[in-house]
């Protein structure tokens, strides 16, 4: 069925939305999100996100790394005592990092080890059979644990094909709940992603998880190929932040899988505008204006037939599938080099102003000249436009009459 708040899809050259049935969501903000050179969450952050995760309805909260610190523990303990969604602790597979993730109380623990030949012989410095048996010995001892498992290969999409499925047997024989492939160096391509996690598929009962990196910038769409492979959950990051460019971004992997496929996530999509706010102000990463869904370009509007497209219609240069209202945000008409009429009359008519036709041309000539001077108009300065070519306001007038 069709999720009751998304927009129909439109008919046309790609109107099929029958390639996904479900999707959920692991977010990472908190664990490779905070991996973001030069961004670093207190107690206090921490908890504020996953608090605003959990009430959004995300179906994994990677709350960190306990190992890590006892500041770390801490906070991974307390958001997994303090929200109602799976909480889930990183560990390495070595013992002290698994017995950290099971005293810190998460329901998931999530074990990785190195697979590539390059990571195996130049990071850990150990050959393969020595990988496969800690995976396996890991695996086990969180299953016996009676926690949920996650196994990860790292540098999966650059492993060797036969070691991956070896690798992939030997976790699923051992008993993981999850396997997640990881892009760790961002090298997958969506078709080539796709192809992958079908073969992953066919050689474990595990459910599939991805997670994608966005070195080439195509990290949420390699992560939508893979649910499109049969994975069943994505691992994504808030404004995809994240080790290096980033992780698949939070809010562009949900509307995608709500807008574009028609499938409801479950997750309260109104709150991403604010979840969006918040992880830019606490991890100090500035969300780029052309960010896509949340970014302060996402569904503002200056060309002038853009501008009047969507003044009478906000289907004409909008998606249609997604509305800022389904993401808490606002539609801007903004003022500058390319404005049209349609938006300065619009304009005029929100700020109390009632032009004529010849007042609308002046006031949008200057509009467009003191935009391409690449200075911000604004709404003081409309106002002064419009002063200065006589435009009556419609509430002096109405204080005449009375």
């Amino acid at each position: 069925m069709i999720p009751v708040r998304a927009v129909e899809f439109f008919q046309g050259t790609l109107d099929s939305t029958e390639e996904i049935e479900t999707a959920r969501v692991f977010d990472t903000t908190l664990r490779d999100g905070e991996q973001s050179p030069g961004t670093s969450f207190s107690y206090d952050d921490k908890r504020q996100i996953a608090s605003i995760l959990d009430e959004m309805g995300t179906h994994v909260i990677e709350a960190g790394f306990p190992v890590n610190s006892d500041a770390e523990f801490e906070a991974v303990r307390d958001i997994a005592s303090a929200t109602n969604t799976t909480t889930c602790g990183l560990a390495r597979v070595v013992d002290a990092d698994i017995e950290a993730a099971l005293d810190s109380g998460v329901e998931m623990v999530h074990v990785f080890v190195s697979t590539s030949d390059v990571q195996i012989e130049d990071s850990m410095h150990a050959t393969r059979d020595q990988v496969v048996q800690n995976a396996v010995e890991s695996v086990e001892r969180v299953v016996d644990a009676g926690a949920t498992c996650m196994f990860s290969p790292m540098d999966a999409t650059r492993t060797d094909e036969a070691f991956l499925i070896d690798v992939i047997e030997a976790v699923t024989e051992a008993g993981t709940d999850w396997i997640n492939i990881p892009d760790t160096c961002g090298v997958a391509t969506p078709g080539r992603f796709q192809a992958m996690i079908e073969k992953v598929c066919a050689h474990t009962d595990a459910r599939v998880d991805v997670h994608t990196h966005d070195d080439f910038g195509l990290a949420t769409a390699n992560a939508i190929a893979g649910i499109e492979a049969g994975a069943d959950q994505a691992q994504v990051s808030v404004n995809s932040i994240g080790e290096r460019a980033g992780n698949a971004a939070y809010e562009e992997f949900v509307m995608a899988v709500e807008s574009l496929y028609q499938v409801d996530t479950g997750i309260d999509t109104t709150r991403i505008t604010e979840l969006s706010d918040i992880v830019e102000d606490k991890s100090g990463m500035e969300t780029p204006g052309n960010k896509p869904v949340v970014g302060d370009n996402a569904f503002s509007h200056e060309s002038g037939i853009h501008a009047a497209g969507v003044i009478e219609n906000s289907d004409t240069f909008e998606p249609g599938v997604m509305t800022p209202e389904m993401v808490g945000a606002e539609r801007k008409l903004v003022m500058g080099k390319h404005t049209g009429t349609h938006s300065v009359r619009e304009r005029l008519h929100e700020r109390g102003f009632d032009p004529t036709d010849e007042q609308v041309r002046a006031v949008t000539r200057r509009v467009k000249d003191y935009g391409a001077e690449k200075r911000r108009v604004t709404v003081s300065d409309l106002e002064r436009f419009a002063e200065e070519a006589d435009v009556e306001r419609t509430q002096e007038k109405e204080e005449v009459r009375a």
